[in-house]
């Protein structure tokens, strides 16, 4: 498996069915009349230059009211439920918990556990409880309910099951970092330990592939293009597992429901700060040594396809506001956390009043650890907010259960008989998936508002597209009175994006966030008020060819129809780096790494349409004009997602399917791929989006769009606003239709 620091992409170019087409971009330059940067310059745009990774720095700006928080709050709730699979989320199917084996210690219980977190797959763990506090545990004798605590173990060797070894527990002893050689060994231990001891009941359970669970191995299973177009992860499957614990958790009839905190370290602290962003019961969290501006997840189970796009763990974290969290850092890349992230969480606090519901503390002294020190932290976080007992809290010593008798399964408790594999379960999952998808197909006004909110807003998040904020974006011209062959006039320019602003409002210090979509508007000599957006997989080149305008751009300038033709990314002035290296070295590469930072290609190319449809919406002189869209060749399924998520600010749209299908896509890689696009039903879904709009769509022969737009397009009362043709249609008749 590729590991996190590996290289990661693929030239832009285009891949079609049967292999790699040539790259049909022309790179600008001063002898192109359309050229918006000539002389030498070149777009500012963060996407020319090297992709993020999760290594790089991830600023979070406060916003600067509540409001405006709890906005930002609900986007990025469901930029995690997409991103991990789970939009919406799935059917909790019966857990059937088996608890068994539970045996006294000192002051506590432990009882072992299996779950189906989903049918053919099972959460493994240990239940600690408090003894009675009349045989010598802390839990009153009568039957009060407790607050609880689900513990994640993060990415020690062998998880619950974890010992550190002599060497390294009398090196953690003789540093400070621990008190004695049994919690150095055994420190995962002696959290669930320590907690039940202080009156909690802990469930501690098992990341996928690690201690019991082993029917999938860690972090693997899903690297594929089949995986991405579902959004089906080992991140997405973790991150269940961690909600459906919690549900087990909560189900316990002598856990307090409004009592329930989370921790854990490391990568459980990504499971910590992960479930506490999407789950509202959480009372308290404590993720040790893991939120940072710095690297945000190692791990193929910490990644997955757009979860940190514009946002990084600070921000995500974020979300528990104004609920009580705490954090440690140690000696990793949490060691600024005090200088960067801690204090813009304390400023988001503040905007619920709420400064002393978080915490920090930094121990600089100690490499990645979650040691005696934070643990105090932790249990003294714990005993405040969730038993309401204030002060310091102590971690007495204790005799480590060996490994061996923590194990789950055993003669009496085999492994479930329906356990699935890998691609067992990620069958059954994309079945539920499906089927659920298809209980959505709109048959009347009500059930297409609620197929466009669900399919709608994923793709919003798939395509990381919103329409700009005011003064979020401008248009630059560099030439105002252009002449253009053929004598025909119109401007130049580029429409520059600010996609997360600074301190200042500015773009990030790294300048990273901003994005530029260089134009060509062509103006007719009679205005109609009317301009189209026009996409060609040649970019605004493609208006001339040998001196001449294009026929389909003179016929459009004809009719008073003003055209708007841009550069998306990967094509004229707006080629650039490449997004994956050409030859992935070692095992397929997971696109989680890329995907998780960087829009796909295709997600950057229906932003550059939208974010110019929007600039086309003004003319010159501040009137409103109607915009239209056309999307040819290849460009034109681009075209189809933008007016899906444009609605009724795109007028009438044209659109070459192309022959295309997203579920013909074999690699990662390939430029068309969208994370998402198959769980959400494929072109024929964002094709129904666009209902009741005016729609074009021709070349569509195999590309399953048929049922479901017509459905769309029945159920918005606008049958006839859907006009289709199997094959290809010159661009004479695309006019005719775009200008009638």
């Amino acid at each position: 498996m590729m590991t996190r620091r590996d290289a990661l992409a693929l030239p832009l170019v285009s891949l079609a069915p049967g292999g790699i087409l040539p790259r049909l971009a022309v790179a600008a330059d001063d002898a192109d009349p359309t050229a918006v940067f000539t002389g030498g310059k070149k777009p500012t745009d963060a996407r020319l230059g090297p992709p993020k990774t999760l290594d790089d720095y991830f600023p979070f700006v406060v916003p600067k009211t509540k409001e405006a928080w709890e906005a930002r709050k609900k986007e990025l709730r469901e930029q995690i439920l997409v991103a991990n699979g789970l939009w919406p989320l799935p059917e909790k199917t019966p857990l059937n918990p088996v608890v068994h084996g539970k045996t006294d210690r000192d002051g506590y219980t432990i009882e072992k556990v299996f779950l189906a977190s989903t049918p053919g797959h099972y959460v493994s763990g240990n239940l600690y409880r408090p003894l009675p506090s009349e045989t010598g545990g802390s839990r009153p004798p009568l039957a009060q309910k407790l607050p609880g605590v689900l513990f994640a173990h993060g990415h020690w060797k062998d998880g619950r099951l974890h010992d550190a070894g002599e060497k390294a527990a009398a090196r953690d002893v003789k540093s400070g970092g621990e008190p004695d050689l049994a919690r150095g060994r055994f420190f995962m231990q002696a959290i669930p330990v320590t907690l039940a001891r202080l009156g909690f009941v802990v469930f501690q359970y098992d990341m996928v592939g690690v201690a019991d669970s082993t029917a999938l191995p860690h972090a693997a299973g899903f690297a594929d293009a089949a995986g991405e177009l579902r959004l089906q992860s080992a991140m997405g499957l973790q991150t269940w597992n961690s909600l459906r614990a919690l549900d087990f958790l909560l189900s316990l009839p002598d856990v307090d429901p409004n009592r329930v905190g989370m921790t854990g370290a490391s990568g459980g602290g990504t499971q910590t700060f992960i479930t506490a962003a999407l789950d509202d019961r959480l009372a308290a969290a404590f993720p040790a040594v893991m939120v940072s501006t710095g690297m945000q997840g190692g791990c193929v189970c910490e990644n997955c396809s757009g979860l940190r796009v514009g946002t990084g763990n600070v921000e995500i974290i974020g979300t528990f506001a104004p609920k009580p969290l705490a954090l440690s850092a140690a000696n990793d890349w949490t060691k600024e956390l005090m200088t960067k992230g801690f204090p813009e969480l304390k400023q988001l606090y503040k905007l619920y009043g709420a400064e002393d519901q978080v915490a920090a503390r930094a121990w600089l002294e100690y490499d990645h650890q979650y040691n005696v020190h934070a643990r105090r932290f932790m249990y003294a976080w714990f005993m405040k907010h969730l038993r309401g007992k204030d002060g310091e809290v102590g971690e007495p010593a204790f005799e480590p259960t060996p490994p061996e008798k923590l194990r789950v399964y055993d003669e009496q408790h085999p492994r479930p008989k329906d356990e699935l594999d890998a691609k067992g379960l990620r069958a059954a999952l994309a079945k539920a998936s499906d089927e659920r998808m298809a209980k959505l197909a709109p048959t009347d006004a009500k059930s297409l508002e609620e197929f466009k909110r669900v399919v709608g807003t994923a793709l919003r998040v798939m395509c990381h597209s919103q329409p700009p904020a005011p003064g979020m974006w401008h248009a630059t011209y560099s030439d105002r009175n252009a002449e253009f062959p053929g004598g025909v006039r119109g401007l130049k320019g580029h429409i520059g994006q600010i996609l997360r602003p600074g301190p200042e409002g500015a773009p990030d210090p790294a300048g990273r966030d901003y994005l530029s979509v260089p134009f060509v508007h062509l103006l007719p000599k009679t205005p109609s008020g009317r301009t189209a957006v026009w996409v060609h997989p040649a970019g605004k080149a493609s208006l001339f060819a040998d001196g001449k305008l294009a026929p389909a751009a003179a016929g459009l300038l004809a009719a008073g129809v003003g055209v708007l033709a841009i550069d998306v990314l990967g094509t004229g002035e707006m080629v650039g780096r490449p997004l994956f290296p050409a030859e992935p070295k070692g095992d397929p590469a997971y696109a989680g790494y890329v995907y998780g930072y960087n829009p796909s290609l295709l997600a950057s190319r229906v932003r550059d349409v939208f974010t110019a449809a929007e600039h086309a919406r003004t003319s010159i002189d501040g009137k409103p004009v109607r915009v239209d869209l056309v999307g040819w060749g290849e460009m034109g399924p681009v075209a189809v997602l933008a007016k899906a998520l444009a609605g009724d600010k795109v007028a009438k749209l044209a659109a070459d399917l192309n022959r295309f299908r997203f579920e013909d896509i074999k690699d990662p890689a390939d430029p068309m791929m969208l994370p998402g696009a198959v769980k959400y039903g494929g072109l024929g879904a964002f094709l129904a989006l666009c209902a009741p709009g005016e729609v074009l769509v021709h070349n569509h022969a195999g590309t399953g769009t048929g049922k479901l737009p017509q459905a769309a397009y029945a159920a918005a009362g606008a049958a006839d606003k859907l006009a289709r043709s199997a094959e290809k249609l010159d661009d004479a008749k695309v006019v005719e239709w775009l200008v009638k």
